[in-house]
């Protein structure tokens, strides 16, 4: 009996505390609108952070209960601006696509390293020291952070550089991120025209640095007919809003640091 009394009050104690707790869930629940629940489950569940939201799930409570928009989901794309459209009763005007554009041209080729880093072999560590390997401490460090970040197997190296391949690319913004010299940048996929270029440098020290560097000669600005190119901190920044994708800028660039994507034509067979 006396092993039998402490294993009875725990048993009670248990009981009772059980009650409480359902209780209080009751008395405390926070009511979460069905409609969140189904947005969340609408979404790609990459939980990138590119809508501005901390999740998916925090996205789709803001949907509901802040009215945010239905069209920020850049992974979902218009599969996903549809659901949600449907979910709310509401039209949705999807977002363009976007993809990731790299503003360095900085290939082996082009310029070269000024010591060989033996660290951490990460663009971030080697940022830490002396501002990266490169002459120019505003190319791009080539060590992988932006592939490694990318879960999609969009990006590839190719002479030195990160390559995109558009084709697989959600848009999570996760190479952007991961950059440490904030060279990634997503842009609308129908502009074609993308300055390759971050290098803060001017004159000679940009052509020393770099075969492919910006000048700041704003040659590209004074051409461009749409006010999308001005010259900002010795480089070009092109403005995709206003851009028009004509090319002018591309031709009369002295440097060649602005290019133009032309589709590919198909190979006669």
């Amino acid at each position: 009996m006396e092993y039998l009394y402490p294993i009875l009050i725990f048993i009670v104690f248990g009981v009772v505390f059980g009650i409480l707790l359902v209780a209080a869930s009751r008395v405390f629940a926070v009511k979460v609108d069905p409609r969140a629940s189904k947005i969340t489950e609408a979404l790609p569940g990459a939980n990138c952070g590119a809508c501005g939201y901390a999740g998916c799930a925090d996205y789709a409570d803001a949907i509901v209960n802040k009215g945010a928009p239905m069209n920020a989901c850049l992974p979902g794309g218009k599969e996903s601006a549809s659901a949600i459209g449907e979910i709310m009763g509401a039209s949705v005007e999807v977002a363009e696509r976007l993809v990731p554009v790299l503003h360095c041209n900085g290939t082996c080729t082009a310029t070269r390293q000024k010591f060989r880093f033996d660290g951490i072999q990460t663009c971030a560590s080697a940022k830490r020291f002396y501002g990266g390997t490169g002459v120019c401490a505003y190319g791009c460090i080539g060590l992988g952070d932006c592939m490694h970040a990318c879960e999609s197997d969009v990006i590839s190296f190719s002479d030195g550089i990160p390559v995109f391949c558009t084709e697989k690319c959600i848009s999570c913004n996760k190479c952007a991120t991961a950059c440490p010299n904030q060279l990634i940048e997503l842009r609308p996929e129908s502009k074609k025209v993308d300055i390759r270029c971050s290098s803060r440098n001017t004159g000679k020290t940009a052509m020393q640095s770099c075969e492919n560097a910006c000048i700041g000669c704003k040659k590209c600005e004074k051409v461009c007919k749409f006010g999308a190119v001005h010259v900002e901190n010795a480089f070009a920044v092109i403005d995709y809003g206003k851009c028009v994708s004509c090319g002018l800028c591309v031709k009369e660039c002295p440097r060649g640091c602005i290019t133009k994507l032309v589709k590919a034509k198909p190979k006669a067979v």
